[in-house]
């Protein structure tokens, strides 16, 4: 577990308290493979690029799958040109394999200072496991250049689990399973934001 990472973690999009974020000429790493399975997977990105803007952030696409297979340290050095990673919501488990298969989570543990920041999708994949989650996003969901075998690990950055968009159907189902199972949790209603290491 990365415990000396900074981490915003919110419902939907930016929450409440963003402005913890702010970094004057910043430069921001945009993660879009939960949205894998789409055609139109950057179809949101121009309004990625705005939040993180006017929160002094100049934005590039970090797209996990270049980063599959490839050399030893290629990832870290990406990451350590930013001072950001934006971490987008879509369906956790797809974005689980993509992290699991660059090695994401060996790259963050050799970067604390990068911020670490997402929102649904994003937020659950600091969590312990994606228990949960299940009855949220399909785990079965393979897009393209994805399969089978493709191991969905989380970072387990923050040492519980996170349940996003708190009372909607699925985010109900997914809290109640988790007491069910006496798993630890925190659920975040859209507009909420979760902060570790920061102000």
């Amino acid at each position: 577990m990365v415990v000396n990472m900074r981490i915003y973690l919110s419902s939907y999009r930016l929450g409440r308290r963003a402005a913890a974020l702010q970094c004057s000429g910043g430069d921001a790493l945009i993660v879009m493979n939960a949205l894998d399975e789409y055609e139109q997977r950057l179809l949101s990105w121009d309004r990625e690029v705005e939040d993180l803007a006017r929160l002094g952030y100049r934005s590039k696409e970090l797209d996990l799958r270049e980063y599959w297979g490839a050399r030893d340290g290629a990832l870290r050095e990406r990451l350590a040109a930013a001072d950001l990673m934006w971490v987008v919501g879509g369906n956790a488990f797809v974005l689980a394999r993509a992290a699991t298969e660059a090695q994401l989570a060996s790259a963050l543990a050799e970067s604390p200072g990068l911020v670490y920041a997402g929102y649904s999708a994003g937020a659950c994949l600091t969590s312990i496991d994606l228990h949960g989650v299940h009855l949220m996003d399909d785990p079965s969901t393979q897009p393209t250049g994805y399969h089978p075998a493709m191991r969905a690990e989380t970072l387990n950055l923050i040492g519980t689990r996170i349940i996003p968009h708190a009372s909607s159907t699925g985010a109900r189902a997914g809290a109640a399973y988790l007491r069910e199972q006496d798993l630890a949790f925190i659920e975040l209603a859209d507009g909420d934001d979760h902060l570790i290491g920061m102000h």
